[in-house]
């Protein structure tokens, strides 16, 4: 609960904007990006934050390449779920469910 997750894109301080497309996830720190566009090739950086000790560590680069031969994995259709089997919240306070659907 005292880490935060962003990523940097090719440089600081080109921080990935969350949007349609693009999510990050605060549980496991994954970026997820949905239908790559050209615009989206470059390098990405994950940037993890202790908000207890505001101090940072920087993972290593990824690159994200486009496949020039066309060809795509082929992913059958289904909903990623990892919830925990139970899941305290005090009353009234707010809690964030992730799931993801993948597949083509």
């Amino acid at each position: 609960p005292d880490l935060s997750f962003a990523w940097i894109f090719n440089e600081y301080p080109s921080f990935v904007q969350e949007d349609r497309r693009r999510f990050v996830s605060q549980e496991t720190g994954h970026l997820y990006i949905a239908k790559v566009e050209p615009s989206d090739v470059g390098n990405y950086t994950c940037v993890a934050t202790s908000t207890a000790t505001n101090s940072h560590v920087l993972g290593s680069p990824t690159p994200l390449v486009l496949r020039t031969d066309g060809v795509m994995g082929e992913y059958e259709p289904k909903i990623e779920v990892q919830f925990p089997e139970t899941l305290p919240a005090a009353k009234g306070s707010t809690v964030k469910l992730e799931c993801f659907a993948l597949g083509k």
